[in-house]
């Protein structure tokens, strides 16, 4: 099973989406938005951002 895109109305009346892996781990979330369409167009975004996206290390900082 592939993973998904799930949106919600979180307990503060924000949407929010979540991305959950196959086996059904929160592998990433979004922030709050006003309107449920808002969030889906923020799911879209992390869509278009993540299409070969790199990978970096970051160093740690000091």
């Amino acid at each position: 099973m592939s993973g998904k895109f799930e949106v919600y109305q979180d307990s503060g009346g924000k949407y929010r989406f979540r991305l959950k892996a196959g086996n059904g781990e929160i592998v990433a979330t979004g922030q709050g938005y006003a309107s449920k369409d808002a969030a889906h167009k923020g799911v879209e975004a992390v869509q278009r951002a993540a299409d070969g996206a790199a990978v970096v290390d970051v160093p740690k900082a000091a």
